[in-house]
């Protein structure tokens, strides 16, 4: 999941005059959350994280990945199943290490950031600067010239109302190493992103697109960046030897992956549901985001194994390269131009699984966001037995935001949020991770409301 500073704000809408809600058969709906394969939703994710693996982007991985996708979809019976060619950024990780030198030594946690350049043969041995943000930096601009500058920023705990801080915290993992270059910095470390921590690193995309020349950059752990920073407050200068072997090798051939459930009255209209193949080289990529790829997957096969086919057309897209570059969001929109007009509403799976709660909203029109928000509130009632009833204006995909511009309807499938980001972007985020009950009741909320969206007569949030 890329890092977006808005992924987690909440717009404050008001209640539409007058409102008028599609009416919809339950019965089907009723069908879908009671007709839902645990043990098959499971199974399709144990094959891709155990088979597979880690999936980044250039990677053999994430092209078996792929492979892996047309052939699984194929064999449901699903119509115009392809490959959808799209050149992804390579990125390679390497050997990394990160030593305190003085005022002891010992090894540190660490994991590159994507995108990172690597250090030379030798390493960079430098003292820590400690920042807590940017005016922290500011204050210290002077001595930063050849030093590492560490952002110690932590990640707020997650609150019941505000939700996690992910979206606060993120930018230095972001912006840093920009930040700290401008003042002569040698390289950065970021705190990771994270409200918990069992000495497990987090990495995550960083941004060499602006700026000054490019920097190494890494992440460490909280308990590190705290051992650092204490030994900072204490005057003891920590010193540190950073050695990378990250490179970027240019551009490589991936796939977005596509197939259909066509529609039986209007099959030119479509409807998206996605999760993203790719992941970080560490752990499996489970919760992010092989378990939103078999959302996608097991709800377009629910739906064919039931024998229910909608209005219009609900289009599985697993996407390639979300991760660091969103290079198959950019490549749909250009091979499906013509067909945008046409989109109904995407959705995509992006946030893990965990207990569904329901959907979040956006479209380019407010009014628009408004309207279809307090009518899909209305609709997902019916869908209480998996708890996946409420719809709120917010951020909704990555991936889909390309399609807002062209007036797409996104939804973003929101689920329970309090311990996703204890694993995001870690070697923790493996299958043994994923309940298979709570994947099956996020298969039964994705088709439940897929199928809403296909088959209610007018579609939601049109002005008249």
């Amino acid at each position: 999941m890329l890092p977006l500073p808005s992924v987690f704000v909440v717009l404050a809408l008001a209640q539409p005059p007058e409102l008028v809600v599609p009416a919809i058969d339950p019965a089907p709906i009723a069908r879908i959350l009671a007709g839902v394969d645990s043990k098959r939703a499971f199974s399709t994710l144990v094959e891709l994280c155990d088979d597979i693996g880690h999936r980044l982007s250039g990677s053999p991985q994430l092209e078996k990945a792929v492979a892996w996708g047309v052939a699984r979809l194929k064999a449901d019976g699903h119509e115009n199943v392809r490959a959808e060619p799209v050149q992804v950024p390579k990125w390679v990780r390497g050997k990394e290490s990160l030593t305190l030198i003085s005022p002891r030594e010992v090894s540190l946690t660490m994991l590159g950031l994507g995108g990172s350049i690597g250090t030379p043969e030798k390493g960079i041995t430098a003292e820590v600067i400690v920042a807590v943000d940017e005016a922290d930096l500011e204050r210290q601009a002077s001595a930063i010239k050849g030093k590492i500058v560490l952002f110690n920023n932590p990640m707020a705990a997650y609150h019941p109302e505000k939700g996690p801080g992910y979206g606060d915290a993120v930018r230095f993992r972001a912006i840093g190493p920009g930040l700290a270059a401008k003042h002569g910095a040698v390289a950065v470390l970021v705190r990771s992103v994270t409200a918990h921590s069992l000495a497990t690193p987090h990495t995550g995309g960083t941004s060499t697109r602006e700026g000054p020349p490019p920097i190494p950059a890494a992440a460490v752990t909280v308990e590190d960046a705290e051992l650092l920073a204490r030994f900072a407050a204490r005057g003891k200068k920590p010193t540190v030897t950073l050695r990378m072997e990250a490179r970027s090798e240019g551009m490589a051939p991936s796939a977005n992956v596509v197939a259909e459930l066509r529609g039986r009255e209007l099959p030119s209209e479509i409807v998206i549901i996605s999760g993203h193949l790719d992941s970080w080289d560490v752990g499996q990529g489970a919760h992010d985001d092989g378990s939103g790829v078999v959302m996608a997957m097991e709800a377009l096969g629910t739906l064919r194994r039931l024998g229910l086919q909608p209005r219009r057309t609900i289009r599985v897209v697993l996407w390639t390269n979300e991760e660091n570059g969103l290079a198959g969001a950019r490549q749909y929109v250009l091979d499906h131009a013509t067909e945008l007009p046409d989109h109904v509403a995407a959705i995509e799976a992006d946030t893990g699984c965990y207990a569904p709660i329901g959907y979040r909203v956006e479209a380019k029109d407010p009014a628009v966001t408004l309207k279809a928000t307090a009518q899909l509130d209305e609709l997902l009632r019916h869908l209480a037995p998996v708890g996946a009833t409420h719809a709120e204006p917010g951020f909704s995909g990555s991936d889909i935001m390309p399609l807002k511009e062209h007036g797409v309807l996104l939804l973003g499938h929101h689920m329970d949020l309090s311990t996703y980001f204890d694993i995001h972007h870690t070697p923790a985020d493996t299958v043994d991770k994923i309940q298979p009950e709570v994947l099956a009741q996020n298969v039964a909320a994705l088709a439940a409301t897929a199928w809403i969206l296909a088959e209610v007569p007018v579609r939601l949030g049109a002005l008249q």
